[in-house]
């Protein structure tokens, strides 16, 4: 909350976005006035461009434009000879192109317009999409702007060109984010009514998506690197990361078509299973609502945290110099707290997704634990949020947390390699991957096992602790059994997810390729990536854990209740056979015979596992 209060009382992200001039005015809006400065507090509302007095001899000292700025109405459009020409367009167009406290009236008449108006004659010129600057257009200026232009970007750090792009790109960043909400409610649809057809036709579709995402990436690579004309340091690190997002997609590729070739036999077992999760959520039918709630919380957060990530990148005081002028400078030790805030955003996304698995979860054994199968319990999503946030919060807060500190290695690893990878040695780079390859799989072992952490936590009540000791109990012994049943539906509801991933990236590579221009668009275009990944797992997430909590009841009756009129089964007879059936194609190691559920009002209730 420290570093929320500060950057929004310290930080001012219009600058980034929209520009600033010489005397403290952000263009665009309405400023108030800093000590010391006399023409700062103007209202710019309608002045949204920034125009520079001598835009033909631009000198940069400390990232800062030396010449005098100001925020107009309009660029010129035209050249401007004289002082009469800078009047008739005033008069015109309602832009001054003079300082404010000259009055228009006195442009020819005042002996030091000549210092207070742009420098004769003022080259013709176009608004520039990205920083809203007036870019001459004469031939000769504009080759001294640009190479000004070119260095001071060049010297700006990675973080305040990110934070550029990412406001350059905004509108499409949100645009890409509710493409991937629509692929993945369109997904939980079809996954709610699956058949067999349908998972061909998801399977073709990924790979088609990931042939095709593999060659667009693999021609824009080569299309940026053959362009003569690249210079900023923005444009070259948009090549550099091209290229590694084309390997990456290659290696995915090839990775998942050969295990698609492996288990393409399981594929009729996994149609048999999605029927059975499909039925469980039929009897709890508000659990396809929970990933909407799920997804507006996230949104509301992803907003807030960029808006005190933008505060934070402009974060600085406003210090008069002479002459009346504004210089922001920015504060120390702010990049230290931009890293903070970006574990936040981890460490946050991890727990509201672990909130709704634990509330699905909570629902899902509510419904297995439950004698009476045609009458299912009243309200369990409700009830399952209920106990979550009054019982449970710090198993959610515990497994997030695990999960963060896992990924932030990952993170750093990543960094380090993308900051050395120039001066390093070739065993060094693959000490890197292997390290960045094996913090992943950790990850994803932690993930599969908080899961279960979090079913035995909805059906013991115990702490997190105590409910990961007992789940790793009750998946070493029937883990043989249940993994090769689970992991088919797994992979197939992963196919699903780079499915969404796939053609949302592959609608920002059409829209950012479009917006070339001084644009880090393919950090955005991770940030679009990424979040894609979290909706589509939010989405789908519901069949997933559905499925691992079915299975951890499953394991758990099993071990319990001995299928005896004392202790009867409390599954029922469809997913009792399709285990058997299952270990048998997967030649799983016999076990106790099992007696058919019986509809029976009483039996055994379970008990804190020891």
């Amino acid at each position: 909350m420290f570093i929320t209060g500060y950057a929004v009382m310290a930080g001012a992200a219009e600058r980034l976005v929209l520009g600033y001039d010489s005397f403290g005015n952000i263009c665009g809006r309405k400023n108030t006035p800093v000590k010391g400065a006399p023409l700062s507090g103007q209202d710019t509302t309608n002045k949204k461009y920034v125009f520079f007095l001598n835009s033909c001899s631009l000198e940069t000292q400390s990232l800062k434009i030396s010449s005098v700025s100001l925020c107009v109405s309009s660029c010129p459009q035209e050249q401007l000879n004289s002082l009469e020409d800078l009047q008739s367009f005033a008069r015109n167009n309602g832009s001054c192109l003079c300082v404010y406290n000259l009055d228009v009236s006195s442009y020819t008449l005042n002996p030091k317009a000549a210092e207070l108006c742009p420098t004769l004659p003022v080259p013709p010129s176009k608004s520039f999409p990205l920083f809203n600057r007036c870019v001459p257009q004469n031939p000769e200026c504009y080759s001294k702007y640009a190479s000004v232009l070119i260095s001071m970007v060049n010297e700006m750090d990675v973080f305040h060109r990110i934070l550029s792009g990412i406001l350059a790109g905004r509108d499409t960043v949100i645009g890409l984010s509710f493409l991937a909400l629509a692929f993945s409610f369109i997904l939980v649809l079809a996954f709610r009514f699956i058949r067999t057809l349908l998972v061909h036709t998801l399977i073709a579709l990924v790979l088609f998506g990931l042939l095709f995402v593999s060659g667009v990436l693999w021609w824009l690579y080569y299309d940026y690197r053959s362009d003569p004309s690249i210079e900023l340091e923005t444009e070259k690190e948009n090549v550099r990361f091209l290229l590694g997002y084309a390997i990456f997609s290659t290696i995915v590729t090839v990775v998942l078509l050969s295990l698609i070739l492996v288990l393409r036999k399981r594929l009729q077992f996994t149609v048999q299973l999605f029927r059975i999760v499909g039925k469980i959520i039929g009897r709890i039918p508000f659990l396809l609502f929970q990933p909407l709630w799920t997804f507006l919380i996230l949104i509301v957060f992803w907003l807030f945290w960029v808006a005190v990530l933008l505060s934070l990148g402009t974060a600085g005081t406003a210090q008069t110099t002479s002459g009346g002028h504004v210089e922001y400078r920015a504060l120390s030790g702010i990049s230290y707290m931009a890293w903070y805030h970006f574990v936040g955003l981890i460490w946050t996304s991890e727990f509201i997704l672990a909130c709704q698995q634990m509330t699905i979860a909570g629902a899902v054994v509510t419904c297995y634990f439950n004698r009476n199968k045609n009458n299912p319990p009243p309200h369990p999503v409700l009830s399952s949020i209920s106990v979550l946030f009054c019982y449970h919060l710090g198993t959610a807060v515990k497994g997030s947390f695990l999960i963060t500190v896992l990924r932030i290695p990952r993170i750093v690893l990543l960094y380090l390699y993308n900051t050395l990878k120039q001066k390093e040695s070739a065993c060094a780079k693959c000490l890197f991957k292997c390290c960045f390859c094996w913090f992943g799989c950790q990850e994803s072992c932690l993930r599969y096992f908080n899961q279960h952490a979090y079913t035995t936590t909805a059906i013991n009540g115990t702490n997190f602790c105590t409910s990961a000791k007992d789940a790793v109990f009750i998946l070493a012994k029937s883990s043989a059994k249940l993994a090769s049943i689970s992991c088919f539906g797994d992979f197939i509801l992963f196919l699903g997810k780079v499915f969404v991933v796939c053609f949302t990236v592959f609608g920002g590579l059409m829209a950012f390729n479009y917006h070339r221009e001084l644009q880090a668009w393919v950090v955005p275009l991770l940030l679009v990536g990424f979040f894609a990944y979290l909706m589509s797992h939010c989405f789908l997430s519901v069949f997933e854990v559905t499925a691992d909590a079915m299975f951890l009841c499953f394991a758990i009756d099993m071990e319990t209740n001995d299928g005896s009129e004392e202790k009867p089964y409390f599954v029922d007879q469809e997913l009792l056979t399709f285990v058997s059936q299952s270990n048998k194609l997967t030649g799983g190691q016999k076990h106790r015979s099992t007696r058919p559920f019986q509809d029976n009002e009483d039996g055994t209730e379970l008990q804190p596992m020891t």
